[in-house]
């Protein structure tokens, strides 16, 4: 996989990289490795490390280095689903700011996109992970659902999806999980929905589009891809101005 996205940089991008897998989950180890190697590197994109791990890792990896650092699961998720609604909004003749978005999962992809979304404007967003909504009074949660709770929920809803769910504008799914079909048809007339999990996404597509005027997924067998090599031009472009890290702002 990880060659793979070399090509696809390479491809997308115009960028030469090299992967590099490495044997531990401690953020130490890997953040001192990433240090020590960045004499030899312009940038640095990272995968597949689980949250809350990432949230940490990525952050003292930003502080500790000087160029991009992007890590895929997360910003590059984030970058393309704000495409990807901007996209729609646009098509629908909404304001996306107005827009009240429900987010299936609270793992990287789903705090990063609420991240995103937020500081570009919308700030009606429910985010849930596989407890419910995320909401002050819970006190099961980790320190970044926690503080995403803070500034998410303003309607300050509780219970689950279908308490999420309904007269919201737009679904977005980036945690594995069936949503039903009579839960989408609760949403607001023309909705959004972006069942991007894989292999499997939380709704079927046709299904989706009984009620939805705007449909994408994460598979390229079905139409309206959504997928984070999209923005890999971006990180190309960061690494030639030499930014130090992505900014939320459009």
């Amino acid at each position: 996989m990880m060659e793979g996205k070399s090509a696809l940089f390479k491809a997308f991008g115009g960028l030469d990289s090299i992967p590099i897998v490495l044997d531990t989950k401690n953020p130490d180890e890997i953040v001192e490795t990433l240090v020590r190697l960045r004499p030899s590197f312009g940038a640095v994109s990272l995968e597949d490390i689980s949250a809350p791990r990432c949230f940490e890792i990525e952050r003292r990896v930003v502080d500790a280095l000087d160029c991009p650092v992007m890590h895929d699961d997360q910003h590059g998720t984030a970058i393309v689903v704000l495409a990807a609604l901007l996209g729609a909004s646009t098509l629908l003749d909404r304001d996306m700011a107005k827009l009240r978005v429900v987010i299936s999962g609270a793992g990287a992809a789903g705090v990063a996109c609420a991240n995103l979304l937020l500081a570009n404007g919308i700030s009606d967003i429910t985010v849930l992970d596989s407890s419910g909504i995320l909401h002050p009074s819970r006190d099961d949660m980790n320190s970044v659902k926690a503080e995403l709770a803070q500034r998410t929920n303003p309607a300050g809803r509780t219970g689950g999806m279908v308490e999420a769910l309904e007269g919201a504008d737009v679904f977005l799914g980036v945690s594995a999980g069936v949503v039903p079909e009579d839960l989408i048809a609760t949403m607001a007339p023309d909705g959004i929905v972006f069942a991007l999990s894989n292999p499997d996404p939380e709704i079927h597509p046709d299904v989706a589009a009984k009620y939805a005027a705007v449909v994408a997924t994460g598979r390229s067998d079905f139409p309206n891809q959504i997928n984070n090599v999209l923005a890999f031009p971006g990180f190309s472009g960061a690494r030639w101005t030499r930014a130090p890290a992505g900014s939320p702002r459009r």
